[in-house]
């Protein structure tokens, strides 16, 4: 089992930044990926950043250059690093993990509100 938290979702204007912290009840280390997903008002969640356990990253076409994940050597926290924001990257924005005990399991945090005034 494991609790995830987001925190530093708000209101920022265009061209701003905010930074997203998703802090796991577990070492992250330990757990397969950890992704960054939104949910745009009216629309179907979407896969924005993701780290593997090895350290590997990928990113939403729509987000790179601009977005970065990583995570801290404590290992119980994620960030969300968003700069250059644009309206349509408001969302609500939720912390995932995913690991592999015999099958696939995602855990999920309640979600952050991004939003991005222009």
């Amino acid at each position: 089992q494991v609790q995830l938290v987001e925190s530093g979702g708000g209101l920022v204007q265009a061209g701003g930044s905010l930074r997203l912290s998703c802090a796991a009840s577990k070492n992250i280390f330990s757990i397969d990926s950890m992704a960054w997903y939104r949910q745009p008002p009216g629309k179907q969640r979407e896969l924005v950043a993701a780290i593997t356990r090895g350290g590997s990253t990928n990113y939403a076409d729509s987000v790179k250059g601009r977005f970065t994940i990583s995570r801290d050597n404590a290992g119980n926290t994620v960030y969300l690093q968003m700069n250059s924001l644009k309206p349509e990257d408001t969302a609500v924005y939720s912390c995932n993990a995913r690991t592999f005990v015999g099958r696939w399991i995602n855990y999920w945090g309640q979600g952050t509100q991004v939003t991005v005034s222009s």
